[in-house]
């Protein structure tokens, strides 16, 4: 079996979820056209990405209507779309709905909040705490939001829960870390490093356009198992799509058996080991 994969470079506008939820709706129903099995919209799609959101206005619930007028209009595909959540007990989290079956089947929290540079999500939102793996109808999906993949065990992790498919929404701007940090070279060296060291086939969205100080490169890219990229789009709105076979995958996780040979057990044991010696952070 042959899965459809696409990333979509939609041109979101900051704030305004009536008409982010329009674009979404017409990407869906042109992937649904398109035979598409996963989907992943960029971080915060719903929001739009802005450095300092208007969470009591923006936030939603995770059973908001919004999200599962998008879960319908997605059926037949399973689509990951960013929004801010309010989670139960009143946290705000940059979170990533994964939609199938005309449902939630589940959200992820970003770990990995950024506070460098122009980057000042700590401020905003409580970290999540969990990577988690689910099965769907292209798979058994992880998704990691942004920066969370620059955090090496996130990835790992990712792979450990079994993961045969990894979706990455971004939110990647010139020059948001700093003048001199190259962000789209950048992600192209840590896409293509998860993917080959974990065999793991990666979706990644990004934003595009300037709004709001932020420059978005776009970008958005689909690689294979080996790290291949397999499209790639350019500065500008887009639907990027590519075939990929799960047989492929399989086999490059047989062929470089990292996660067979993790040992999460021995890893514990050395972090156990090492703590309290961490070098200062700067």
């Amino acid at each position: 079996m042959t899965l459809r994969l696409a990333a979509a470079q939609i041109a979101c506008r900051p704030g305004d979820v009536a008409t982010n939820l329009a674009a979404h709706r017409a990407v869906l129903a042109r992937a649904r056209d398109r035979g598409i099995d996963l989907i992943v919209f960029p971080e915060l799609s719903l929001t739009d990405y802005e450095s300092r959101p208007d969470t009591a206005t923006l936030a939603r619930r995770a059973d908001a209507a919004e999200l599962r007028d998008l879960a319908a209009a997605g059926r037949g595909l399973v689509a990951v779309v960013g929004f801010i959540e309010r989670a139960p007990d009143g946290a705000i989290h940059n979170a990533a709905a994964i939609l199938a079956d005309g449902r939630v089947v589940a959200i992820h929290r970003k770990l990995n909040l950024p506070s460098y540079g122009a980057l000042v999500e700590g401020e905003f939102y409580r970290p999540g705490d969990a990577v988690d793996t689910i099965d769907t109808g292209a798979g058994r999906l992880a998704t990691l939001i942004c920066a969370d993949t620059w955090n090496p065990a996130l990835p790992w992790l990712a792979a450990l829960g079994g993961a045969e498919i990894l979706a990455v929404p971004i939110a990647s701007a010139r020059g948001a870390v700093a003048e001199a940090f190259d962000s789209r070279d950048g992600w192209r060296v840590n896409l293509r490093h998860t993917a080959l060291t974990y065999g793991l086939p990666i979706v990644m969205a990004n934003h595009c356009g300037r709004r709001g100080g932020l420059d978005f490169w776009g970008g958005s890219t689909i690689l294979d198992a080996s790290g291949r990229v397999l499209a790639e789009a350019g500065d500008g709105p887009d639907l990027i799509v590519a075939e990929f076979d799960p047989a492929d995958g399989l086999a490059a996780r047989r062929r470089l058996p990292t996660i067979r040979d993790a040992d999460p057990d021995r890893i514990a044991a050395l972090l156990a080991a090492h703590r309290g010696r961490t070098a200062p952070v700067p």
